[in-house]
């Protein structure tokens, strides 16, 4: 841990400056990026973007809205005035055919598979969702594709000026920084005509800036969990009411099997406003007499998601067609359901080739390049990290080659938020990782250079501090495994499950095996020790690898016949990563 504590020190006398102001005391508030100063709009995507970052709310505002907030139907109420103010209405948005998707793990998976299987029909879709993992423009896209810089630009000026045009004295000018992009998305999609827009919910559901979308054609809530609790609730209960928040009177929902209190929830809030919800069948259902369906998306979980997905698509081509949506043809099981049992029906070849072409960066994603392996999920609550530990040892047993040399397995890692990252990081450690690495969110210590790279929203001082709390977590789990290995008896308990095994591993490092970087690039420049084909950036600082695990590793790494690396923790660490390892993206 010492070596971790001058890398911070020296990490913080190098990267960053003391805020302006700063009392001694106060020294450690530094931003990620300087905020930059407010100028004349130019029509660079850059500038556009660098704008744009100026409505970020910095994190002891953002928390004093938490504590003073009142009755958040304000916050729907003040959305559409924002959307008045850029001159459109409510009623404007029934025209976009909107398919509209809220939930806590899958939701943009589902988003991903219900979009690519409608486009598959000729259509032409619109697609939001959020967070973006390397530019902005992600976030809005047409046909699958980000709309492009310069079309961002041409929207994101048009609608900053009209909003600034409007104000008066008795409203801010501009929205905060999601609802900015929700309407900016909502102007895209009605001027370029889309024949529908599928919208992935921001959080939650009820007061989400996107439920101000009145009539959409069809609903969905992929699986629930516990995530974002100061602002949704602390029980699975309370945050199903406000995915819930989402339904429409006569309109048709869908969602997967939940655990029964989140499901009835969702039953009783559904009910209240005579919402006709319907449960998906399993995607084996759907498989019976034909052909499996072959998906996109690696991982066991992606099977839900695209059942949820294939029921979508499938109510809107209805709706379409000028069928009867409000009352679904049900399957009628054998077995007593808490919901009606949504169709069952044969995948069309469109639906088929939708699910197999899916892609949707940064989840369960895989990139083999020489002797690395980097495995990609953006997985952040308790249960997606389960379902990328399953993936992920999954892929290890599908890659095992006896008596090839050496292999070698790393964890590179951060969280943010309010989540509990000690519960995270011990669901991950079966995977018996030989290197756990921790880095901020932050391609660059400086990042000054890529707009879509900067965050107000914490300090540097802040990001780095987490990341130390995280090594000293993942150091107390080791120590613990390793008094539970000394007292461990050689077999299994009769009758006991059955582990998924891996490979058997050679001697491992000690516990002290953990490292923390300033940066991503750092970091992957220590993981990769040059290997990577296309990641070739320069060596790494002198005196990085001072400390005896940053250089006997570094060796390990250098000679394995293999690396393995697994990602994971929060979408933004995985798209800082992505844009070092495929630089086309920032294309």
């Amino acid at each position: 841990m010492w070596w971790a504590r001058s890398h911070l020190r020296a990490a913080l006398s190098l990267a960053a400056v003391p805020a302006r102001g700063a009392t001694p005391e106060g020294a450690a508030r530094r931003e990620l990026s300087a905020r930059p100063a407010p100028q004349e709009p130019g029509m660079e995507y850059q500038d556009a973007v660098r704008m744009l970052n100026t409505l970020q709310t910095n994190a002891s505002y953002l928390e004093q809205v938490k504590r003073e907030r009142g009755d958040p139907q304000t916050q729907l109420e003040a959305m559409e005035v924002y959307l008045a103010r850029s001159g459109l209405q409510v009623e404007d948005l029934d025209q976009l055919n909107i398919i509209h998707v809220t939930g806590t793990k899958g939701k943009g998976s589902t988003c991903a598979f219900t979009e690519h299987i409608l486009r598959n029909y000729g259509l032409k879709t619109g697609f939001f969702s959020s967070p973006h993992l390397v530019q902005v423009r992600e976030r809005i896209r047409i046909n699958g594709q980000p709309i492009s810089p310069e079309l961002f630009t041409k929207h994101f000026w048009r609608l900053y000026h009209q909003l600034e045009k409007t104000k008066d004295g008795s409203c801010v000018s501009m929205p905060a920084y999601f609802r900015f992009l929700t309407l900016m998305a909502f102007h895209v999609f009605l001027q370029e005509k889309v024949d529908l827009a599928v919208v992935e919910v921001g959080i939650g559901g009820a007061y989400d800036c996107t439920n101000i979308i009145r009539k959409p054609v069809v609903c969905g809530v992929s699986s629930l969990g516990i995530d974002h609790t100061s602002l949704l609730g602390d029980t699975v209960e309370k945050i199903a009411w406000q995915k819930g928040g989402i339904f429409k009177h006569a309109v048709p929902a869908f969602t997967v099997l939940q655990p029964e209190g989140p499901l009835a929830v969702l039953r009783d809030r559904a009910q209240q406003i005579s919402c006709p919800l319907y449960l998906c069948p399993p995607l084996e259902a759907l498989e019976e007499g034909g052909q499996p369906l072959t998906l996109g998306l690696e991982g066991e979980h992606q099977r839900s998601n695209a059942a949820l997905a294939l029921q979508l698509a499938h109510c809107w081509l209805q709706w379409r067609d000028h069928q009867d949506v409000g009352k679904l043809k049900v399957s009628r099981p054998s077995v007593p359901w808490p919901l009606p049992l949504a169709p069952v029906f044969q995948p069309t070849s469109h639906m088929r080739h939708g699910l197999r072409d899916t892609e949707w960066p940064g989840r369960t994603q895989v990139l083999r390049r020489g002797p690395l392996t980097w495995y990609l999920d953006g997985a952040h609550t308790t249960s997606s990290v389960q379902a990328c530990v399953r993936w992920f040892r999954q892929a290890l047993q599908r890659s095992e080659r006896p008596n090839c040399g050496p292999e070698v397995r790393v964890l590179l890692f951060n969280s943010t938020g309010d989540r509990d990252p000690a519960a995270l990081l011990k669901l991950l450690q079966p995977c018996q990782f030989d290197y756990a690495v921790f880095c901020p969110n932050l391609t660059e210590v400086a990042s000054t250079d890529n707009a879509d790279q900067q965050n107000f929203m914490v300090t540097l001082d802040q990001v780095l501090l987490r990341c130390l709390q995280h090594q000293q977590h993942w150091s107390c789990l080791d120590e613990e495994q390793a008094r539970r290995d000394l007292w461990r008896p050689s077999s299994l308990e009769p009758g006991g499950p059955a582990p998924l095994r891996l490979a058997p591993r050679g001697p491992r490092p000690c516990s002290s095996s953990s490292l923390v970087f300033s940066c991503i690039s750092h970091a992957l420049q220590w993981i990769s020790q040059g290997r990577d084909p296309i990641f070739q950036p320069p060596s790494l600082p002198r005196g990085l690898l001072a400390h005896p695990t940053a250089s006997n590793g570094a060796s390990v790494l250098r000679e394995a016949t293999a690396i393995h690396v697994l990602v994971t923790g929060s979408l933004h660490l995985v798209g800082g990563v992505l844009k070092l390892l495929e630089p086309s993206l920032t294309q």
